[in-house]
């Protein structure tokens, strides 16, 4: 409890404090973002429980990454994330998964995810910010990637990357459930 507690203090800081370096205000935040400001105010007062959508949706309206809004300043010079240290942002009703494990710094920042995606089980994405490109890496089974209504199979040792800035889903296909690697590579700067 003390765990989510902390984590709640921290989203909600780096929240407001990328909202005043963007120079927005709780309402027009909210409007790019399309969430409601009484969800807004709750945030930065480290209350409620926002769901992964919407804080994609915030980090892009932003320019930050997911993990810029969930995590405390570095520390070290290395850091070692064990997956099991990481909740998951995201859990299907089947038993699939996304895990945010880290992202890197620096001009061109990338977010480094794992995902397990149950057969038949899909998760849709909404466009990110002009500029994100996303590449994942089948390490075990497969998926089908839709881009646009386009249809993708990747399976186990092979790797698709894409623009991200268009509606996106991934799903697990075949039999056994599908583990990946995704990266989304940020753009420098706000959007």
């Amino acid at each position: 409890m003390a765990e989510t507690e902390a984590a709640l203090r921290t989203l909600a800081h780096n929240v407001r404090a990328a909202r005043t370096r963007a120079g927005l205000s709780l309402d027009e935040l909210g409007r790019r973002a399309k969430v409601s400001k009484g969800a807004l105010v709750a945030l930065e007062k480290a209350q409620g429980n926002p769901n992964f959508a919407t804080l994609v949706r915030l980090a892009d309206t932003l320019g930050v990454s997911v993990s810029a809004l969930m995590e405390g300043s570095p520390e070290q010079h290395v850091r070692v994330v064990s997956a099991d240290a990481v909740m998951p942002l995201w859990k299907g009703e089947r038993g699939s998964e996304a895990r945010l494990m880290l992202t890197t710094s620096g001009l061109a920042a990338a977010e480094v995810w794992r995902w397990t995606l149950e057969p038949g089980e899909e998760y849709p994405s909404h466009p990110h910010q002009a500029g994100v490109v996303e590449t994942v890496s089948v390490t075990a089974g497969r998926m089908v990637l839709v881009v646009d209504g386009a249809e993708h199979s990747v399976e186990a040792g092979q790797t698709a990357t894409f623009d991200a800035d268009r509606a996106h889903t991934y799903r697990g296909s075949g039999a056994e459930p599908c583990h990946l690697i995704m990266t989304v590579h940020l753009p420098p700067g706000p959007a």
